[in-house]
């Protein structure tokens, strides 16, 4: 057997350009796992409505965070790649959920390269149906369709463990250091609530309230919320951080549908009304800075915070091609490739 990793990201439209724009949202916004509606509504609202209004505006969203080499996200996630490539003996592809580099190309990449057993590595923290799943489920129908020999398994989410909360909390201790503060934010990524409900093994846990989360159960295995209440519980621990001095929020909600909250914007304009004049911001659901950092939290975010009478808002990046997240990934990688084939 000769193996091979994948590395699965978002992706991003091909130019900040409407037109490239409002391919990419189509793809992304028709997955029935984005918004999980009947085809027909889907339809009538990405086709019907989104796809004729948003794109523009999402263009000159994206505009404000372009760099030369390109999508911020493609660039660091291709930087992340080299990076592990070098400290791995098997070959290392690059894919994309949606847009250009499609799993399938990722994919016939490493077949090209007589690989024939694959480490699926979607690169979140947390499982989603909108993240994690949708990369699954996809590959694997991939894989059914074009390369029945192949055999591939997939990184679970990694929200708790131990090495990967270390690595997250010391680029938040580096990038906040010589910084005043007094309030840090965890900010997630938003999901309808119907998600978690649906993410539910048990049908029967989850009913978004306080206690849920923080309630033991095979749920959590799958639920969205409870991990990333998680991750700002585990590294307010590590970083030994104050009680009342960080909490978590929710970003980039759509539509009219109770989303996880509470939401970022509010809880920034909160913060700044209750006279917290600097504050820092950190997104863990993202392992790479893109659109919904960079422009979202990083320009909308201090916005908002200094129309309230906020004065330092502090951004801390995603881990990126961080050298200690490289690592860490390497040596998941590495333990992957050492550990024998089970005979079947």
């Amino acid at each position: 057997m000769k193996k091979g990793i994948l590395l699965v990201n978002l992706g991003s439209p091909d130019s900040p350009e409407p037109k490239d724009v409002k391919k990419y949202l189509g793809e992304f916004l028709m997955d029935e796992r984005v918004i999980d509606v009947p085809l027909w509504a889907r339809n009538l609202l990405v086709k019907g409505i989104i796809l004729n209004t948003r794109p523009k505006a999402s263009a000159k969203a994206y505009k404000k965070i372009w760099w030369d080499e390109g999508s911020p996200l493609i660039v660091i996630s291709k930087r992340l790649q080299n990076k592990i490539q070098k400290q791995v003996n098997v070959p290392v592809s690059l894919a994309m959920r949606y847009g250009s580099m499609s799993i399938k190309e990722g994919l016939q990449e490493l077949v090209n390269k007589g690989v024939n057993e694959v480490f699926l590595f979607p690169l979140y923290p947390q499982f989603a149906m909108a993240t994690t799943e949708t990369i699954t489920v996809l590959a694997e129908e991939i894989r059914k369709q074009h390369y029945p020999n192949l055999k591939i398994e997939s990184q679970p989410a990694f929200y708790n463990n131990p090495d990967y909360i270390t690595v997250l909390s010391n680029s938040i201790k580096n990038h906040l250091e010589g910084k005043n503060y007094s309030h840090l934010l965890f900010s997630y990524h938003g999901i309808p609530e119907r998600h978690i409900r649906k993410s539910d093994v048990t049908k029967s846990h989850c009913k978004i309230d306080k206690s849920c989360c923080i309630t033991p159960s095979q749920a959590h295995a799958y639920c969205y919320k409870h991990q990333c209440l998680e991750v700002t519980r585990l590294v307010g621990e590590k970083l030994q951080l104050k009680e009342g001095t960080f909490s978590s929020s929710f970003q980039s909600r759509l539509g009219f549908d109770p989303w996880l909250q509470p939401y970022t914007d509010r809880t920034i304009e909160r913060l700044g009304k209750q006279g917290i004049k600097n504050m820092a911001i950190v997104t863990p659901a993202f392992v790479s800075d893109c659109l919904e950092t960079l422009e979202e939290i990083a320009m909308e975010g201090e916005e908002i915070f200094h129309e309230v009478g906020g004065k330092d808002f502090h951004t801390i990046p995603c881990l990126n091609d961080d050298d200690e997240f490289v690592k860490l990934l390497s040596n998941w990688i590495n333990n992957w490739v050492n550990t024998p084939v089970e005979a079947t």
